[in-house]
């Protein structure tokens, strides 16, 4: 009998050029090991929504994120999502549509908040099946706001509060904070300089049942190994 064919360097060297070009256009890679295939994706800087952001500021794509999160959910290689945070928030609507698709997922997902998870962000990381933050990671709860030309009529305020409301229900749902709660730390005065809301931290953000457990790199990857060994049918 014939051996089975063996990767060759060339198709490991183009292997390696195709995830590396996956971490510079996209933010994200497939790591493969003995305990099964992780996606990672990273969320950093700010959501870009319907707008171009400028060239010199960090931006996640929504356009680049809906796609790629399908793919994940259909792949029969990727076994589970790790989705790393560091945002300062950005478009609703674009935020929103990426955080009900990893909510949506059938899959194992655990998002890890590191350095902030801030606006929009907040959503973003308890759409995961399981959220982890590091210690000194914050996350900023504040109301919906709006840059540029505002109308001001009763329409608009309107907009505003459906809008709030619909990302007050996503997050008590997503999580174990309560939406009074949750309202409550929106609304806060005081305690930001230039702004109505709150900034809270990694043991106060698990105390508040908003995100599950303090962790890190190891504890989230871990986490998620076990989910993973869980969702495989059993033979």
């Amino acid at each position: 009998m014939s051996e089975p064919d063996q990767p060759t360097q060339t198709q490991e060297d183009n292997d390696d050029r195709q995830q590396l070009q996956e971490i510079i256009d996209l933010g994200s890679a497939t790591i493969r090991t003995r305990r099964g295939t992780i996606h990672t994706l990273t969320i950093v800087g700010q959501i870009e929504g319907h707008q171009l952001l400028p060239p010199s500021a960090k931006s996640t794509k929504y356009e680049h994120v809906l796609p790629l999160l399908a793919g994940v959910e259909e792949s029969d290689e990727v076994d589970g999502l790790l989705i790393l945070l560091n945002t300062v928030g950005g478009d609703i609507e674009a935020g929103l549509a990426i955080a009900e698709l990893i909510a949506g997922m059938h899959k194992p997902t655990v998002s890890l908040v590191l350095g902030g998870g801030h606006s929009i962000g907040v959503p973003l990381a308890v759409s995961a099946k399981r959220s982890f933050i590091a210690p000194s990671a914050a996350m900023t709860i504040h109301p919906v706001r709006m840059n540029g030309m505002v109308i001001a009529v009763p329409q608009t305020f309107s907009y505003f509060q459906r809008i709030q409301e619909r990302i007050v229900e996503f997050v008590a749902a997503n999580s174990r904070v309560d939406k009074e709660t949750f309202t409550r730390l929106m609304m806060a005065t005081g305690e930001l300089a230039a702004d109505v809301g709150s900034v809270i931290y990694g043991e106060q953000a698990v105390e508040l049942g908003l995100i599950d457990r303090i962790g890190g790199l190891h504890d989230a990857l871990e986490c998620l190994h076990e989910m993973m060994e869980e969702n495989t049918p059993q033979m």
